[in-house]
């Protein structure tokens, strides 16, 4: 119990007492008790039209004063209206820094409401997507940016990349826009919109590079294969030219291996090649792969094929007899003839498909297995060299299962084997009735 009540209940029993004794003295107790009572209730209801009074009136500081309890409910309104404007003050002063800092920045930012109505933007982000300060708040974001791949990604509920779109109002400009959830509020997001026409500029002129560059090493190779070629066949040359010329069509080979794989991924990279989706029969497609497996030299014994689904794929035939023919070629080359080597079509959860192949190969350390996708990497550089291979054939099936919206999924130890898997989504899998 804190004082201000004890003092008011100190008075009010005083009070009473000098009633009981006055009473007493005149023989008349409960006729001052009850007139004690009721003016200590009108000297409360007198306070009590001044506490009104002054609270509608603002309460402001420099009230009168209030005696007993009256006067400390008086002073705790005034320090809890201090300390709340204060507190206010600083949010304030937060809010325009945050304002400033933000108009600052070179990159556009976009608050979101559940429903992706605008909350708030910046300066740059009224640049970049032509937006109107007066009239667009409050307006669903896809209303002005009306892009279905934008909108795709907006009913995504936890988007995992960027999304590269070209600039609504800049010809040649390219921005990137990423979602990320803010706020105690379910649904809230803020959009971040960056200028990327530079990374977009460097990313075609590498892919350019790299696919006019292989396109020209074509010709040359041609050319030096055939020379080779012919030179093995004729007798007349000296035997000690042998080796040096089976070295030689052993590395132009390779090196058109790399050109042809570079070209293969510049075309799957380039965002105007269009893929052709039709029913693929993946069960076909796995006693194919099985025979040019055997066919390779060195090859494992016994390779395993299981088709315990009948889907078929919607997609591009060519590019993903490409991926799961890399996959398997290259299960060929890291297991022994002693091995085994197992390809399977299953289906999967919610209705998806898998693609796996598995072998009783060398392995892969953990440490790998989040990088053999990257281009040229290699695990191990000695054995690589070994068994001839490109180094690309990983970054192929990567970008074909991406085009497909499919995930590679890959479990390996060494010693004991991997397993690839190539899992596709219910939307591209087609069962019959």
């Amino acid at each position: 119990m804190d004082k201000a009540t004890l003092r008011s209940l100190s008075r009010f029993f005083v009070l009473m007492l000098v009633a009981v004794l006055i009473g007493l003295i005149q023989g008349e107790i409960l006729f001052y008790l009850l007139l004690a009572l009721a003016g200590y209730l009108l000297w409360h209801l007198w306070h009590l039209y001044r506490f009104e009074a002054w609270v509608k009136g603002g309460a402001k500081e420099d009230t009168p004063d209030f005696p007993g309890a009256w006067g400390d409910i008086v002073s705790f309104i005034i320090r809890t209206k201090r300390r709340s404007r204060e507190r206010k003050q600083r949010y304030k002063e937060l809010i325009r820094q945050f304002r400033v800092s933000s108009s600052a920045l070179p990159d556009g930012t976009v608050l979101l409401a559940k429903n992706n109505q605008i909350i708030w933007f910046n300066k740059a982000a009224r640049g970049m997507l032509g937006l109107n300060k007066s009239s667009d708040r409050g307006q669903r974001i896809e209303n002005l940016l009306r892009r279905p791949d934008f909108i795709e990604y907006l009913r995504e509920e936890s988007p995992k990349d960027r999304l590269v779109i070209p600039a609504p109002h800049e010809p040649g400009r390219h921005y990137s826009i990423e979602l990320v959830p803010y706020g105690q509020a379910q649904g809230q997001r803020l959009m971040l919109i960056k200028d990327v026409t530079r990374e977009v500029l460097s990313e075609k002129m590498r892919r350019d590079f790299v696919a006019n560059a292989s396109h020209e090493l074509r010709t040359p190779l041609t050319v030096l294969t055939g020379y080779l070629e012919s030179m093995h066949e004729d007798d007349s040359l000296d035997t000690c030219w042998s080796g040096p010329i089976e070295e030689m069509q052993t590395q132009t080979a390779r090196m058109t291996e790399i050109v042809t794989d570079l070209l293969t991924l510049s075309r799957l990279e380039a965002p105007e090649t269009v893929m052709e989706s039709q029913p693929v029969n993946v069960v076909a497609m796995l006693s194919a792969l099985r025979k040019n497996a055997l066919a390779i030299p060195g090859c494992p014994a016994t390779i395993e094929v299981e088709a315990s689904s009948r889907a078929r794929l919607l997609g591009d035939e060519s590019d993903l007899y490409s991926a799961f023919g890399n996959l398997v070629e290259n299960a060929v080359k890291y297991t022994p003839e002693d091995g085994r080597i197992r390809l399977c079509w299953s289906d999967g959860d919610k209705g998806s498909a898998v693609f796996s192949v598995s072998d009783t190969g060398l392995g892969i350390d953990a440490k790998d297995i989040p990088r053999v996708t990257e281009r040229f990497y290699r695990v191990d550089k000695g054995r690589a060299r070994n068994t001839g291979g490109t180094g690309l054939g990983l970054a192929i099936v990567n970008h074909v299962l991406n085009r497909h919206e499919a995930e590679l999924s890959i479990a390996s130890e060494q010693g004991t084997g991997s397993a690839f898997s190539c899992v596709f989504p219910a939307q591209r899998v087609l069962r019959e009735e």
